[in-house]
């Protein structure tokens, strides 16, 4: 179910830095530390200093700077104070990850509190918009930026009672586009990846209720969504961030405005 290798190192990113949201264990650290492997220098930004100081201390036992970021993403002055906080201490800004995330409130949309919806559009959309338009004026500087927002395959496939994330990331997919448009110019590449089930503690703690719920096993679950996959399995976060480098390498220097569904092929893009 998890990868059993760990990512070789390698200067894809040499003398690049990255600035990841949503620093957390699983998605933000694996991105954070899958830059460091490729060269870059990593701001780790989010809301928990103790996350965010495990995962700096990880990127510097690979041999990489980083800088603990403390920001809350849905305050548009907090954003501009990190991107200003991290090329302070890293001196420049090459990659921006919009990492950090709100799942919404599980509830259909006849049930559902507006303001629990306008709080998860606040951090998954106005957020994102936020920590990049704070960012602009340091990736456009030497003329290679790259914008990478982690979207999600609900975009696509959609569910009941995930209205709330689903349209905040339906939003962000579009914008996606439009600043793929309107920052080209500047040099600067916006694209998409949409996961689908990040297997890791989350998904396991969501299987064994569901297991428990359903009178049925942890592998009966797994199975039962891991068949709807075109490859049979649920890929790891290790995984998923590989397309992160892709999109923050030169290997995709002529591509921008794309979506990438890195979910197994649980969903597919257009």
């Amino acid at each position: 179910m998890k990868p059993t290798c760990e990512p070789t190192s390698s200067s894809m990113l040499e003398g690049k830095v990255a600035f990841v949201s949503g620093i957390g264990p699983g998605m933000g650290r694996d991105l954070s530390l899958a830059f460091a492997r490729h060269g870059a220098d990593v701001a780790v930004g989010g809301r928990t200093p103790e996350k965010l100081e495990a995962v700096a201390a990880e990127v510097e036992a690979l041999g990489r700077r980083a800088v603990p970021v403390v920001c809350d993403i849905a305050d548009e002055s907090a954003c501009a104070a990190a991107i200003e906080s991290a090329v302070g201490v890293l001196g420049r800004l090459d990659i921006l990850v919009n990492n950090a995330y709100e799942g919404g409130d599980a509830t259909e949309f006849v049930d559902a509190d507006f303001d629990r919806w306008r709080k998860t559009m606040d951090v998954n959309f106005w957020g994102s918009l936020h920590l990049t338009r704070a960012a602009v004026p340091e990736l456009e500087r030497h003329g290679d930026g790259r914008v990478i927002m982690i979207n999600t395959m609900s975009v696509q496939r959609i569910q009941k009672r995930w209205g709330a994330y689903a349209a905040s990331k339906g939003a962000l997919a579009t914008v996606t586009k439009t600043l793929a448009l309107e920052l080209g110019p500047r040099g600067i590449r916006v694209n998409g990846i949409h996961p689908g089930y990040i297997y890791g503690d989350s998904v396991e703690w969501y299987f064994n209720h569901q297991a428990e719920k359903r009178g049925i096993t942890f592998q009966e679950v797994y199975d039962e969504v891991a068949e709807e996959t075109c490859l049979g399995y649920l890929p790891h976060s290790e995984e998923i961030v590989g397309t992160a480098v892709y999109f923050a390498s030169d290997l995709a220097r002529p591509v921008t405005g794309q979506m990438i569904g890195v979910n197994a092929g649980h969903a597919f893009n257009g």
